[in-house]
């Protein structure tokens, strides 16, 4: 089961993943039924369509409802598990942490992606770091295929560093949200896991949906993700549509050899059919 995920990571055929977020935990009852009948839909759609499907935790340090909970509810067995992979983030007890991870593996799911969670805002972590969080997890559940993170935004020599460490604890990673308005770090971190030996570790690389070029929405999304404000608001001046923006960006990854993506804040109600609509304009790119 993780060993199928992971083998479609490794094959060098492309894995392409949907992230979604649950509803926030604040909602009234029936605005929240409202909002996981979408969520199970789109999961449903997207995995019928061979996409994988990431769903958050605590986003932007908001919290949220229990992604595994809900999952394992409502999904049903007609939604393949191999597909969908929960996200873990550390802002929490480390006994819900570990029991978490416990459960995912019970319930079929083959991995799970294990985050540090934003510092600055919410609760604060259990664990100083992700990577002490997954040792534990790998402890109690060891053939949970664990994913961590990578910026590369940041140092890529550092990053890659990172990565090679053993302390790393995981068999694949996602990365920071990435731009074909700012391709060179990102060609500079590729090469840098190429040139280290790397490449056995597959990455899964972000990819934001951006669906205007509102610039208040621009700037808060700054906070918490690298964006290119000036060159995105060009963009769609001279008229690119938000379709045309996010295949732009996979198609200069693809350029790069990388075949792994994920597709971050695309509209819950119409998510298949929008990921569908960028992969078509991808390949008019091609």
């Amino acid at each position: 089961m993780a060993a199928a995920f992971l083998d479609r990571l490794r094959s060098g055929a492309g894995v392409i993943a949907a992230e979604l977020r649950p509803p926030r935990a604040e909602l009234d009852s029936a605005a929240g039924m409202d909002a996981w009948i979408d969520t199970y839909h789109a999961v449903r759609t997207l995995t019928r369509q061979d996409a994988a499907v990431f769903l958050t935790d605590s986003a932007v340090g908001t919290q949220e409802e229990n992604n595994l909970r809900h999952l394992v509810t409502n999904l049903g067995r007609d939604v393949p598990r191999d597909r969908v992979v929960p996200f873990l983030t550390s802002k929490h007890s480390l006994d819900f942490c570990l029991s978490y991870a416990e459960q995912a593996w019970q319930h079929g799911f083959p991995a799970l992606v294990v985050l540090g969670g934003d510092k600055a805002v919410g609760r604060a972590r259990c664990v100083a770091h992700a990577s002490d969080l997954r040792r534990e997890i790998r402890r109690r559940a060891p053939r949970l295929a664990l994913g961590g993170w990578a910026n590369p935004y940041a140092d890529s020599a550092r990053q890659a560093d990172y990565i090679a460490d053993d302390r790393f604890i995981a068999e694949f990673y996602l990365t920071q949200i990435v731009s074909h308005l700012d391709v060179a770090p990102v060609a500079r971190f590729v090469e840098q896991m190429r040139r280290r030996g790397l490449g056995h570790i597959p990455g899964v690389f972000g990819v934001f949906f951006y669906r205007s070029a509102n610039l208040h929405t621009l700037q808060m999304l700054g906070r918490f993700l690298p964006v290119p404000v000036d060159a995105l608001t060009a963009e769609f001046a001279a008229g690119a549509s938000p379709i045309d923006v996010c295949a732009r960006t996979l198609r200069a990854m693809m350029d790069l050899g990388l075949r792994n993506f994920y597709v971050s804040n695309l509209p819950l109600a119409r998510a298949s059919a929008t990921l569908t609509a960028i992969l078509d304009r991808v390949g008019a790119l091609a």
